[in-house]
């Protein structure tokens, strides 16, 4: 028999175990051409401050389902939980970071993570907290210096980087990411991979990222989720990514773990779903 200790760690365990739960979840879209299945028979569970990457060949339900976890869409049969409420639409718990950057390009850096603030916060702190949060934000993506120039003066990198202060700026507790690095080149990509793994690492945010990038997903992940194609897209694979952290990109070249993973997603990827150019 457990004692009350341990049976306080394991009840702990589990609650942290279903943080975001996916539950037998089916998506169908009506076309022109008739119902299209994009995804069934999704069952997924997320821990809390764990770091999960979707990955798939294109038209495999990865956005889809993000969207779904992000609350922007509502699934066709079954149910999506955080922290043990139904997610039922967006909500501030959950912040979104899309591929494009999303910034109003007649706001400032600081005016467009301002504005994300004060929707979440605006009823209860003064001005003065707001922008002091704003400024929290984007030293923590390094843009202090830029906080008073207009998205259309400063890098890709650097308006990627606003998109994701102003994610974190709202303190959600899941961070939803869309190929957040897809547009960007392979170097800036791989420094903003590094720096957020850094933001993570202090944040302890729950994080769902969708990306193409076997690399990137092994670098960044605790857990990969591999989807099969569409259409009736599900989950062909789970893998964990047995890494320990903080994670340095150079060191885990050859780390014999790090191959393995990598291995392990290409295997599925381009073995067992390889055919998907012929099926489109």
């Amino acid at each position: 028999m457990n004692t009350p200790a341990v049976a306080s760690t394991a009840a702990a365990a589990a609650t942290q175990a279903k943080f975001i739960e996916v539950q037998g979840v089916q998506q169908t879209f009506r076309t022109a051409k008739g119902l299209f299945t994009a995804l069934q028979g999704i069952d997924l569970t997320i821990g809390k401050g764990e770091f999960v990457a979707l990955i798939g060949h294109s038209g495999c339900g990865k956005s889809t389902l993000l969207n779904l976890i992000a609350g922007l869409t509502t699934p066709t049969a079954g149910a999506l939980l955080c922290a043990n409420k139904e997610i039922k639409g967006p909500g501030p718990e959950r912040a979104v970071v899309f591929q494009n950057h999303s910034l109003l390009p007649w706001l400032t850096c600081e005016g467009n993570i301002y504005l994300a603030v004060e929707r979440v916060f605006g009823g209860r702190e003064s001005r003065a907290q707001l922008k002091a949060r704003t400024e929290a934000a984007l030293a923590l993506v390094g843009l202090s210096h830029a906080a008073h120039k207009r998205p259309g003066e400063i890098s890709g990198g650097m308006k990627q980087r606003v998109g994701i202060a102003r994610a974190l700026s709202m303190e959600p507790q899941v961070l939803l990411m869309d190929e957040p690095f897809g547009a960007l080149d392979a170097l800036t990509r791989a420094k903003l991979q590094d720096e957020l793994l850094e933001i993570v690492a202090r944040t302890q945010s729950t994080v769902v990222m969708v990306t193409h990038d076997v690399d990137e997903a092994v670098l960044l992940s605790d857990k990969i989720v591999m989807m099969t194609n569409g259409p009736a897209a599900t989950i062909g694979e789970v893998l964990d990514v047995p890494l320990p952290r903080p994670r340095n990109r150079v060191e885990l070249a050859e780390n014999p773990q790090y191959l393995h993973c990598r291995k392990a997603v290409i295997d599925f990827l381009y073995t067992r779903q390889g055919h998907v150019e012929k099926a489109a």
